[in-house]
């Protein structure tokens, strides 16, 4: 039997970058072994200037509650010096202080939708990096309210933000914070590191709820956030180097929920608003993904083992499948 690929990972850029290189020169990677082995390196091995990304997955978890093995939903996309955070669920500062991430270094955030599990530390992410080092502006992305979300949350801590302005001398924060809301799908923003499109997909009740495309100096990356099966996202995500895909599995869904008294609310609503299992690999196919990341595990409570969702995936999907776990770096 196939395992599943976990764990620990790290696939470096300049790898993926030689080899888009060697083909599209009509190499092979043979050929880095003859003896003309370093001209042909020299040929075709990106420059040090070339810019390189690094898939940080902080949190993993799916919904609202706290899990013990794993990290409320956040993603980090590293471009240089530069991150890009995605999705800040409770502990997301943390989480990129132990996968050694300089929180002053936040360049943007981006929210998929404004479930309290991908929210709930918007604000905290900000107020702590600026208590670390940030001294230059966020821009911060996702759909309304994220205004008044940004000003509620200023005025919540506004007794704190005073003391350290006044008493520690750091910059005013309010200025370093710099929302944007979107409300439909298309261009969201366009630096020097990244291009980051959004498309919408479904999330019921929640709307509008967006996926993100990342186009990399050397890659591209999609997010799924919380979505049902979605043409949308299969059209964001067409022939992505990576889709960072939610998951369910109902079968054990049915169990957890079945001495709820709400239970049959609850499977109703999570079988019309996230992806079965069963159909993620389906998706990623119709895309023409390379890799699929397998995320935000619903449910988290008892763990389920990888080699569940591995086979449950694989079989609809050709492509490299990893299960994602937190702290893991692609």
């Amino acid at each position: 039997m196939e395992q599943p690929y976990s764990g620990s990972a790290c696939v470096t850029a300049v790898d993926h970058g030689r080899r888009r290189l060697l083909q599209a020169a009509g190499l092979s990677l043979a050929a880095l072994a003859t003896g003309n082995a370093r001209r042909l390196a020299a040929v075709v091995t990106p420059t040090n200037s070339t810019k390189h990304s690094r898939l940080i997955l902080l949190g993993t978890a799916g919904g609202p509650t706290p899990k013990v093995d794993r990290s409320a939903p956040a993603n980090a996309i590293v471009v240089g010096d530069d991150i890009y955070v995605i999705d800040c669920g409770n502990g997301v500062a943390r989480q990129m202080v132990k996968a050694g991430l300089d929180l002053g270094r936040i360049r943007d955030v981006f929210i998929t939708h404004h479930h309290s599990d991908h929210d709930a530390d918007y604000g905290n992410l900000l107020l702590l990096a600026w208590e670390t080092d940030l001294k230059t502006p966020v821009g911060t992305y996702g759909p309304p309210p994220l205004k008044r979300m940004t000003e509620l949350f200023l005025e919540m801590d506004a007794y704190d933000i005073h003391i350290r302005e006044t008493d520690e001398g750091r910059p005013p924060l309010a200025p370093l914070i710099v929302p944007h809301e979107i409300t439909h799908g298309g261009p969201v923003m366009h630096d020097d590191n990244v291009k980051v499109t959004a498309a919408l997909v479904q999330h019921p009740p929640v709307t509008p709820a967006f996926a993100y495309r990342f186009d990399c100096p050397d890659r591209s990356i999609v997010f799924s956030g919380d979505a049902r099966p979605s043409q949308n996202l299969i059209e964001l995500a067409r022939g992505a180097d990576i889709l960072v895909h939610e998951v369910i599995d109902l079968q054990a869904i049915d169990k957890v929920v079945k001495d709820e008294a709400m239970a049959t609310r609850l499977r109703q609503h999570l079988e019309a608003a996230h992806t079965p299992m069963s159909e993620v690999g389906q998706i990623a196919t119709k895309a023409g993904v390379k890799t699929l990341v397998l995320n935000h595990f619903v449910p988290g409570t008892p763990p389920i083992p990888d080699q569940v969702w591995y086979d449950a995936v694989k079989p609809h999907f050709n492509g490299r499948l990893i299960i994602g776990h937190d702290l893991m770096v692609l």
